[in-house]
């Protein structure tokens, strides 16, 4: 993109008065931002108002400055980009959706904004089975080739990016600041690695902060890129919830992973599947909706931790939902610090995690 393209793409987008819905009105009218700002100002208050073609006719004075840190920006190795509507290699499943991003950044591998995606998101606090149940599912869904699409938050989305990156698949993290900013801080090193493995991409402009407005319009980017969306955990009152409703807007499919009747955690999946989302238990489930072939040994949530639990009276009295130490005494006659000392080996064995609250839960293993 030449410099005085790059330029007008920013004045346009930046311009305060004028938004997403406005931008397009004046891109179908005039053909190309350059083309809006050549217009004669009556042209443009035709299109948009006298209020916003009030706007437009004014140069921002932080324009010269976020140009050049752009170009400084796109001239450091490491795949980065700058993509636009009309760009050949701006995804097409975004044209399909109401508000596509008129200008997106990116670094890292562009070609995978080509590829199938499915999005992975979930709560930022899951249980510990719902982490591993975003990693195992990512992982395999990678494995077959799909590309897992999240939003770098801590809990579900970190895991699903991670299990994403052991399969040919890999992954994009959609996130809501700029791309010269990681956030949370947690996810550095998880953002070195994707930008390096897979891709990163938002809309927002270098140096935007984390402001919490990002995050739900980002939501739309991340159902719009996938052909699904499988929701892991999630509240009542989550993001994830409005990525899957988006989904099904877009008419993509919509999967949810069911878990204890007891678990907040677990309200949210099911309240989808009461709506009709795809209840799935294996990856395998996803891949035959969405007409895909499993890898061999693999497609399946983490089930190891099921013969243990035939083997274990503890594993088997605690079952899946979160329990706490006096409920399991009473459940299983054992005395509370015999008790205390096995759930304490089992969590060294990765088979019982420990939860806020002083609750213990089984943990299925893959």
């Amino acid at each position: 993109m030449e410099r005085d393209e790059l330029a007008a793409w920013l004045r346009l987008i930046e311009t305060p008065q004028i938004g997403r819905e406005s931008a397009r009105r004046l891109l179908a009218r005039f053909g190309s931002p350059q083309g809006v700002f050549e217009a004669r100002p009556a042209a443009r208050r035709e299109v948009v108002g006298s209020a916003a073609a009030d706007g437009l006719a004014e140069l921002p004075s932080a324009l010269e400055a976020q140009v050049e840190g752009t170009l400084a920006w796109l001239a450091e190795d490491g795949g980065r980009a700058v993509l636009t509507l009309g760009d050949p290699r701006y995804p097409a499943s975004w044209l399909e959706t109401p508000d596509p991003p008129l200008l997106v950044y990116v670094q890292g591998r562009v070609e995978l904004l080509q590829r199938d995606a499915l999005a992975v998101v979930g709560s930022r606090n899951p249980t510990a089975q719902g982490r591993d149940n975003a990693l195992a599912f990512s992982r395999t869904l990678s494995q077959a080739g799909l590309c897992v699409v999240s939003g770098l938050a801590l809990g579900v989305d970190g895991a699903a990016h991670e299990g994403a990156l052991d399969g040919a698949g890999s992954t994009i993290a959609v996130v809501g600041t700029g791309l010269d900013r990681v956030y949370p801080r947690r996810h550095l090193a998880l953002a070195h690695r994707i930008a390096r493995q897979g891709l990163m991409l938002s809309e927002y402009a270098l140096g935007s902060p984390p402001l919490g407005a990002h995050f739900p319009q980002r939501n739309r980017l991340i159902a719009g890129l996938a052909r699904g969306t499988l929701v892991v955990e999630a509240a009542l009152q989550s993001g994830s919830l409005i990525t899957a409703r988006l989904a099904a807007e877009y008419g993509r499919e919509v999967f949810a992973i069911p878990g204890s009747i007891h678990a907040p955690q677990s309200r949210g999946c099911h309240s989808l599947i009461r709506q009709g989302a795809k209840l799935v238990e294996q990856a395998s489930d996803i891949l035959e909706e969405l007409r895909l072939v499993a890898p061999v040994d693999s497609g399946q949530a983490p089930d190891a931790g099921v013969a243990p639990a035939e083997e274990d009276p503890t594993l088997a009295a605690l079952g899946f939902d979160p329990m706490t130490l006096d409920a399991l005494v009473e459940r299983t006659g054992t005395p509370p610090a015999v008790l205390s000392a096995r759930l304490l080996e089992l969590e060294l064995n990765g088979c019982v995690a420990r939860l806020p609250g002083q609750l213990f839960q089984r943990v299925m293993q893959g």
